[in-house]
């Protein structure tokens, strides 16, 4: 699985939240629950993932590429 994302999103989140993008995959490596996000018609399919980040609770959204 490859990641890729907006370097000033990463950068604000860093700021708002003290977690890393780059850190995202760890979180890939556990045990995960993904749902699909389908509150509003975002224009592509987005998902939003829970999992554990050192041993934090987060909420990833993301969308999968082919």
């Amino acid at each position: 699985m490859d990641f890729e994302w907006d370097d000033t999103k990463r950068k604000l989140n860093i700021k708002k939240h003290g977690i890393d993008f780059i850190n995202a995959p760890i979180v890939f490596d556990s045990y995960t629950l993904t749902i699909e996000d389908n509150r509003f018609d975002y224009g592509e399919e987005r998902f939003v993932t829970f999992g554990l980040l050192e041993g934090r609770v987060v909420v990833i959204v993301h969308t999968e590429n082919d």
